[in-house]
Order: structure tokens, then sequence, then C-alpha cells
């Protein structure tokens, strides 16, 4: 069920505030470095963190699912704004996307989210949380090479994450590493069964205490040890407003003249697609994680999104998907429903408002020692072993899906993921669909379900391993459809099969007409019946 009391809100508080305020943490930096890598202005991509927040959240049918600015839409957004050489003119075409996302989510296009294969699903999962390992590295030591590719593998990025991991080895922080450490540990600790007998640590969730460290380090250390502290660099870095009239100049209206520029609707179109593929890809995977196995309705979820992406291009935000990172890190603080989701949006509008100089205190390593477990519960090495232990039919599509994400991109693994997938479900139908039993000298030829020209090669082999002096019944009881060239493939066979002296009765094929030879050799027993021609 997907609507809810105010009472099951209320009653759930308790974990989804503190775990609003860990996925706020996550999403801030994130906000910050996609925007950065888009080409847009900083504040851009807080206001996409502020729609999918306070206004996604309450739209969408899923409980743990945070929608925010994607990184896998930096490239396209960055393109789009050289190409039409202004923001303001890229927002139009936001716009333009947001409502092709309505007009999807009312067609009911949504349904395409019940395509992706479970296996794929789980590599997706695997393969992001080996890409914020990957990415988080360099930030836990103090290498802080930009925050924009942190969720995304992208060709433009895939190369470079391992470029910046050898980078940081020459780069690293003592202090960075201090508090990476120190932060593992306490989430490390804070999981134990030790100290969840205090009632206090079941009130705090673990990454807050990380933050908290991470404050109280960076403040002691520039007092005390200056040669281990973390610089400016190393902390978040939030635009501040000081008066009302800083907060609204912030925002950028979109310029409607550029309607009539005919590129402003390929990229709409071009942003409509990509932005709700990635949604549609993250929603599956929050169901996958959700402990309650909660299922959310697809198309309420484009709608969602393109209610956001309406709001966000209307007030100068970036485009916005379900993530799939701070979906996890929710879950992972112990979410339970969408108001932790809620609450990171209320966090990022009271940081910009009112407490930009605490946030600029939060050094970026403690943010990656949570996003680094994370990764880590995302990426367990059990999940390899428990897809193997599947079969090969779930096994290969899963490590396909992980090794082509990393190699790649997430659409593009995806796509590879599922084509995998498909090749088994070919090979199963093509074993499947038709068999053949021998007992002496008869033969059974069994047709099962839909029987289509893939099958004409297995069924030619079949009734070439048939023996002469035999007799086959060709029985069709199961097929619920046969393919014209199955038919011609039987049609042949009954035509030659005298030559070999073979007798074929014919047991119910259904929607087949097939003329048996003048030659008699052909037999229908009483217990069978030819079926007249195909009514379609």
């Amino acid at each position: 069920m997907i609507h809810k009391h105010v009472a099951y809100y209320l009653g759930h508080l308790k974990h989804d505030i503190p775990a609003g305020l860990v996925v706020f943490l996550v999403a801030l930096p994130l906000c910050l470095g996609i925007a950065l890598a888009s080409g847009a202005p900083l504040f851009s991509g807080l206001i996409a963190g502020l729609i999918g927040g306070l206004v996604v959240s309450w739209a969408s049918g899923s409980q743990l699912s945070v929608s925010g600015p994607a990184a896998g839409l930096t490239v396209i957004v960055f393109t789009a704004i050289e190409q039409l050489g202004s923001f303001a003119g890229f927002l139009v075409s936001l716009v333009l996307a947001g409502i092709i996302q309505l007009l999807l989510g009312y067609l009911r296009a949504g349904i395409i989210g019940a395509f992706f294969p479970s296996a794929v699903i789980k590599g997706m999962l695997v393969a992001i949380g080996l890409i914020l390992i990957i990415k988080q590295l360099p930030h836990a030591v103090g290498y802080h090479q930009g925050y924009e590719g942190d969720e995304s593998y992208m060709n433009e990025t895939a190369a470079m994450s391992f470029q910046e991991l050898i980078d940081s080895l020459n780069a690293f922080t003592y202090g960075s590493v201090i508090i990476t450490v120190v932060g593992l540990l306490i989430l490390l600790l804070w999981e134990s069964r030790w100290l969840k007998r205090f009632s206090l640590v079941k009130l705090i969730p673990g990454p807050l205490a990380v933050v908290a460290w991470g404050i109280a380090y960076h403040l002691l250390s520039q007092k005390w040890l200056p040669d281990l502290t973390v610089h400016d660099a190393d902390l978040v870095s939030l635009p501040a407003t000081e008066i009302a009239g800083d907060f609204l100049n912030l925002f950028i209206m979109p310029d409607f003249s550029f309607l009539a520029n005919p590129q402003i609707y390929s990229i709409a179109i071009t942003l409509a697609i990509i932005a709700s593929l990635e949604t549609l890809l993250s929603l599956e995977a929050v169901d996958k994680l959700d402990p309650l196995k909660r299922s959310a309705p697809t198309n309420r979820e484009l709608k969602a999104q393109g209610l956001g992406n309406l709001i966000s291009g209307l007030i100068g935000g970036l485009p916005i998907t379900a993530v799939i990172v701070r979906s996890s890190a929710n879950i992972n603080a112990g979410g339970h429903t969408k108001v932790s989701s809620f609450v990171h949006g209320l966090f990022l509008l009271l940081s910009i408002l009112f407490f930009t100089q605490v946030m600029n205190l939060i050094p970026l390593a403690c943010l990656a020692a949570i996003l680094l477990q994370t990764g880590y519960k995302l990426a367990k090495p059990q999940q390899f072993f428990a897809l193997y232990r599947q079969g090969w039919n779930q096994f290969l599509p899963f490590i396909a899906t992980v090794v082509f994400i990393l190699i790649t991109d997430l659409l593009q693994g995806i796509v590879i993921g599922i084509a995998f997938g498909m090749v088994f479900v070919m090979i199963s139908n093509y074993r499947e669909s038709i068999l053949l039993h021998r007992e002496d000298n008869h033969y059974t030829l069994i047709l099962n379900k839909d029987v289509s020209f893939l099958n004409k090669a297995l069924l030619r082999r079949l009734l070439n391993s048939i023996d002469e002096n035999s007799t086959v019944v060709i029985d069709g009881t199961q097929a619920k459809f046969i393919d014209h060239d199955i038919r011609e493939t039987l049609q042949n066979f009954l035509k030659t099969a005298p030559d070999d002296n073979i007798q074929v009765e014919l047991d119910s094929v259904l929607q087949v007409k097939l003329q048996p030879p003048a030659s008699g050799s052909v037999r229908e027993p009483a217990f069978t019946k030819l079926v007249a021609t195909a009514t379609g």
C-alpha cells in the first residue's frame, strides 16, 4: 500500500529525522559538485536537491527513494548549455522535459520498469557500490578533485577515476586520513551489539556521530595540532546568504524566447528519456533494498519526477531523477518513510538560509567515510556468491552488468546486462519449446507454448534425428502460437516422411493446417484431431 495515514509517518519520526539529516549531509556536496560539473551555477544543484526533497518526496509513491540532481546527466547538461549559450535557455528545455515526463506517466510508460531483470538490478547496485568506493577513496585521503563523478561512471570519468586514485597517493593529508579512519571505526562500532545496548546509540545514527567527530576534530586540531588539521579546501563549501535578498537573488528564471530555437526540443526529449530511465532503474533498485519490500508505482513516479523537473526548470534548478546513492544512504541510515527524504530537503533549505557557517565546518573526509560504508554494503562479496549459487543464467547477466557499468556508464551497462539476460531467455526458449521423446522406434515431438522461427534450426535437427521405419506423433496441445516457419518445416517433413517409411500422427496441432500427402503415410488415429485452418 502506498497511501499512508498521518499516524503512520508520525510513528516513524524517530527513524526518519536522523536518516534525513544523514541524507542531507551526503547530498550537500553532491549537489554542489554536480552543478560545478554541469557548467551551471552552484545554487542550481541545491535548488534541484530542495525540489527533490520538498516536492518530489510527497508526489512520489516510493517511501524510501530520494530525488535530486543526478551525476549521470552532467554531460548532457554541460553540452546543452554550451550549445544554447545560456543557462536560462537550458531551463526552458528542462521545463519541457518535465512536461514530457508527466505525459509519460499518464500514458503509463512506467511499465518499462517491470522489464528490468532482477540479476541486472542487483548488478547495478553492486557496480554503484564499487563506484562509490573507487570515487570516495581520494576524498578519504584529502584529494577532492570534483564530487561530480561520485554517483556516475561516464566514459569521460571512468579512466579519470583510477587516475584520481593514483594522484591521491601523492596528495593525501594526514588530517583527512585520521578523520576517515576514525569515522569508519565509529561506523563499525556503532553497529556492534555491544554499543547497541545503549539507548543513546539507538537514537543517534552512526553517520551523524561521524559528522560530529569530523567537526570536533577540525576545531580542536586548529588549536592544538595545526600540522594535522584539514584546510579550507577539505571542507564543505556552501554559498553564503546573510539576508533573505541574497537567497532570492540566487534564483534564475527560464528565458522562453528560446522556444523558437529547435535545439530546445531535442534537448528536452533527451533529458526526459534519460532521466526517466535512470529514475525507473533507481526505483527498482530501492524496492530491492527496502527492508519492508514495498513496491512503488512506476507511473506515479514518472509524474512526480515530471512535476519536479517542471518546477526546477521554472526557478533555476538542474534536472532531477531518483538517485540510488542518496536512496541507499537513506536506507542505510534507518529511514522508514518518505519523511526522511522531505527532512533532507528541509535541512538543505535551513542550511542555505541560516547555517552555512556551521555546515562549512564539516570535513569532506567524514562524508567520504559514510559513503565508503554505503558502498561496501551495496557491493558485499556475499552478493557475488549468492548470484553464483543461483546458476549461470543469473550470474552472467549480473557480472556483465557490474563490469560494463564500470567500464562504460550506468545506462550502457544496464542495456548490456539485459542483453545477456535475453540471451539466456532465448537459449531456454530454444531448448524447451520443442522436445523429442523416443521409446524404441516410437517418437513423440512436443511443441510447448510459443514456437517461433528461432526454433526452426532445433526443429530441423530433431526431425533429422528420427530413424527410418519409425512412428512419430506430433503433439501441439501445449502450443499457443506456432510460427509460419515452423508450420512450413513440419509440412515439408510430412511430404518427405514416406521416403524413410516414417508414419506420422498429428495430435491436435493447434491453429495449423497440415495437408497429409496422398500416400497415406500420415494417419490420424481415433484419439487425435487434425485441426482445420487457423482462424488468425
